[in-house]
């Protein structure tokens, strides 16, 4: 830990403070340093500008998130914990609406990881579904299409609540988005059954690794394994 690593989360947790109990959400750079006795200077030194000490805070709401995450108990099926991850995601945000509004609401000049890190959780999530053979798609669109849904529903929830007040709507949207991505393990009906087996041993692969091939070779199997999961590419999609 660096010497002003202290002073950086004390400034963050005044920051986050602030911005939870501020009527519209935002922070005043001043009162962020007023709240940890600093001066203004010192706030530019160690985030930049406002930009900066928004972009660590939406930094640090990641790694409560992902810790929340990490506690959540892996069972041995990924699919329920697929469920239950869209849960907890939900439970995140009506618990910090305004840490959450941070993280996921686009902002001009951002260079927050956050939105990326949380995709990588759920792609993460989806591997294990693919590599189970519940998956239709390959995890990278799934999680594009679930992580859509999801943060739009919670979103809306937030921001309009008196819209989107139905319990019920957070499961409707989970489970028309799930129905789309996912397939029963048991289905052996497959309109492609290379396409599926290729997803699957595909997923294996990110998941395990093979000692059986050398690295050029591993890199070889992966890339005739995307070649077959991804959609045919035609004449009209190559570049002239």
């Amino acid at each position: 830990m660096t010497e002003t690593e202290p002073l950086r989360e004390a400034m963050i947790e005044a920051a986050e403070r602030q911005l939870a109990t501020s009527a519209d959400h935002e922070i005043a750079t001043r009162a962020v340093c007023e709240a940890v006795g600093v001066s203004q200077p010192v706030l530019y030194r160690l985030f930049g500008d406002k930009r900066g000490l928004l972009d660590a805070v939406a930094d640090h709401g990641y790694e409560r998130y992902a810790a929340l995450k990490a506690a959540q108990e892996q069972t041995h099926d990924p699919v329920a914990d697929l469920h239950a991850g869209w849960d907890g995601h939900m439970a995140f945000a009506r618990q910090n609406p305004a840490l959450y509004q941070l993280m996921f609401t686009p902002r001009p000049w951002s260079r927050s990881t956050a939105r990326d890190r949380v995709m990588d959780l759920l792609v993460a999530a989806l591997t294990r579904c693919a590599a189970a053979g519940a998956l239709r798609v390959e995890p990278q669109t799934a999680a594009q299409l679930i992580l859509a849904a999801n943060v739009g529903t919670a979103l809306d929830h937030i921001a309009r609540p008196a819209l989107f007040d139905d319990p019920a709507l957070s499961h409707r949207m989970r489970d028309a988005v799930f129905s789309h991505v996912l397939t029963e393990t048991t289905a052996h009906d497959d309109a492609d059954p290379l396409h599926a087996t290729a997803l699957r041993l595909h997923a294996q692969l990110e998941l395990t690794g093979t000692e059986a091939l050398e690295p050029a070779e591993t890199a070889l199997l992966r890339r005739w394994l995307e070649r077959i999961t991804q959609p045919a590419t035609t004449l009209e999609d190559l570049p002239s």
